[in-house]
């Protein structure tokens, strides 16, 4: 038996890559022939802002890209925005033969815009293992903000010693360690397999016996 009732996920990095890094602003910039140190230096004194849900994907875009006269649609970018996202099917399968396993509830605690993580949600059918949804636009605070971990705590109704935080950022899961957490900074879906084993939370290796 298992202490462990939950788990917390964050998604970029962890199930899915992340939803519009550095590498996919760059790719935007080549793509769509955008001066991409501008709009880097634009991106990051607004995007905090956007993940917080306190301003829409539009008006983000606004203020990144369409500040002044394109070549190309808005919807176009937006397109383009969301195509990036990609899954890691061994991690979505690792977390689900682990809730199924233990009869675990699990959740999503991550750094999100809005219109992004409903189309991640979506398009990768997460709410197929994942029971809440605790995005940083939902909830207007965002990670490495304590209140976020301790709003997940009220929304799965457990106690901090009783989940495992599996998060690819090392400072989000030190955070989450101080409210009493377990944490996984996680690289792979071995060590994360491995590391989950330490917490009482066996899954054999992928092709191995149930």
């Amino acid at each position: 038996m298992t202490a462990i009732t939950t788990l917390f996920l964050d998604i970029g990095g962890v199930i899915l890559t992340n939803g519009w890094d550095r590498m996919a602003r760059r790719l935007a910039g080549e793509t769509f022939g955008l001066d991409y140190e501008e709009m880097d230096e634009r991106h990051h004194l607004t995007f905090d802002t956007y993940e917080e849900g306190k301003l829409s994907l539009d008006e983000y875009l606004d203020r990144v890209v369409f500040y002044e006269e394109r070549p190309f649609t808005r919807d176009h970018f937006r397109r383009f925005m969301f195509a990036q996202s990609r899954v890691f099917p061994e991690m979505i399968e690792l977390v689900s033969r682990v809730k199924t396993r233990y009869g675990l509830k699990v959740a999503v605690v991550s750094n999100e815009g809005r219109e992004l993580n409903e189309y991640r949600i979506r398009t990768f059918g997460l709410g197929r293992f994942i029971d809440f949804f605790i995005s940083s636009s939902f909830v207007h605070y965002r990670k490495p903000d304590a209140d976020i971990y301790r709003i997940a705590l009220d929304i799965a109704q457990v106690e901090a010693t009783q989940v495992v935080y599996i998060e690819d950022r090392p400072l989000f899961v030190e955070v989450a360690r101080a409210l009493g957490i377990n944490g996984i900074v996680h690289t792979d879906q071995d060590a994360t397999r491995k590391e989950l084993a330490g917490f009482g939370l066996m899954v054999p290796e992928f092709g191995g016996d149930e």
